[in-house]
């Protein structure tokens, strides 16, 4: 680490027409603050001079190979000598030169603060509609849901850190979905987030904005997915297998009127289906939960671990086979009855008992295999 106090990080492709403006500004308001700082720009390969206005200006750049918008700012802020940290776009729509609220954030223990947009102003024609209506509030919606954090601009790329305390999170997305991850991870990691108003005008470029709307919006939707098992598979798997049970179990021995609806075993077919489906998403929760701890990607459990030490892959090969058992037993009896029958055509309400095996039977198979797998993300751990 150098002795410099704050980086500003700009991630850079093509942004000769706005990129000594952003840095001027930069430079202007680490002045106004009296703090010893420094203008970092990750350039992510540009052919239209950047590098050389960059370093005109007294900025130092960095070469970053890997294509993305994470990945240039990832090699940034690891180039960076500062104790603290604050990233922008380079196409002058953020208010660079007013990174004062930013950086007073840091010094009173901030771990990271984001820029709230809607609380600051956002100019006319600065953000589409539907990325100021739908996209971002949605998105937003999302991430302070499934990940209890309190800001409500989850997407806004003028923020503030501290630099040891990002790299500890060991980011690993190079695209859009970066911006994500530092704040669902911060947010794990009960590291301190705080948000101040900050206002976006117009970018001053002449070409399109790198940004795609429906494909980074589908890419950060994912990944606020797939960081949170809970809501993409958990609790949809619950809903699915209480239904499923509670009709499968209603409809075993006769069918059930409700007014003047009767339900046999067309609706328990659908409820076995559910029940299954419902124990798979399930299982693939736990394993997806464990594999990304495994690896770093989430952080450890308790509930998990105490659930894992239990779940042996001795135990769920056992209990495997006994619902195995227990579905071909149902069989069994399905098939002693159809002999008894002459092995003739079967009524409707003779197909409960093989349903219910059939369940029994693929809920003893999704057992032996997920615990088979779970033990697989286990390995060095046990």
């Amino acid at each position: 680490m150098g002795s410099t106090t704050l980086t500003v990080v700009l991630p850079c492709l093509n942004e000769a027409e706005t990129l000594e403006v952003c840095i001027r500004k930069a430079q202007k308001s680490m002045a106004e603050l009296g703090v010893d700082g420094e203008v970092v720009v990750a350039d992510n390969g540009s052919t239209d001079g950047s590098q050389e206005i960059a370093r005109r200006c007294g900025a130092r750049v960095v070469d970053v190979p890997i294509r993305g918008y994470g990945a240039a700012l990832r090699a940034g802020i690891e180039a960076s000598e500062s104790n603290f940290v604050v990233m922008g776009d380079a196409d002058d729509s953020y208010a660079l030169d007013k990174l004062g609220p930013f950086y007073e954030a840091l010094q009173g223990g901030a771990d990271l603060v984001m820029g709230n947009r809607f609380r600051g102003g956002i100019e006319p024609r600065a953000m589409p509609w539907l990325h100021r209506y739908l996209g971002n509030p949605v998105l937003s919606a999302l991430g302070r849901r499934f990940f209890r954090v309190p800001i409500g601009d989850f997407h806004c790329g003028l923020r503030g850190f501290r630099r040891d305390r990002i790299l500890k999170l060991g980011l690993q997305t190079t695209g859009m979905e970066f911006a994500s991850e530092m704040v669902v991870r911060s947010a794990q990691r009960k590291y301190k987030i705080v948000e101040v108003p900050t206002t976006l005008k117009p970018d001053g470029r002449s070409r399109a904005p790198h940004l795609r709307t429906w494909h980074d919006g589908w890419r950060h939707l994912r990944f606020l997915l797939a960081f949170s098992p809970r809501w993409l598979f958990l609790y949809p798997a619950y809903a699915l297998m209480l239904l499923g049970a509670v009709a499968t179990v209603a409809l075993l021995f006769s069918p059930v009127k409700i007014g003047h609806v009767t339900f046999e075993t067309q609706t328990m077919t659908v409820a076995a289906t559910s029940l299954i489906i419902g124990t798979q998403i399930a299982a693939l929760s736990l394993v997806a939960r464990s594999y990304a701890t495994h690896l770093g990607l989430q952080p450890r459990s308790p509930k998990l671990e105490r659930l894992l030490e239990r779940i042996t892959l001795e135990w769920g090969l056992i209990i495997g086979a006994l619902l195995s058992l227990a579905g071909i037993a149902f069989f069994v009896v399905a098939l002693l009855h159809w002999r008894h029958h002459g092995y003739g055509p079967l009524a409707a309400r003779d197909m409960r008992v093989p349903l219910a095996g059939m369940v029994l039977l693929v809920a003893g198979v999704q057992v032996a295999l997920v615990s088979f797998t779970l033990s697989l993300t286990q390995i060095g751990e046990r």
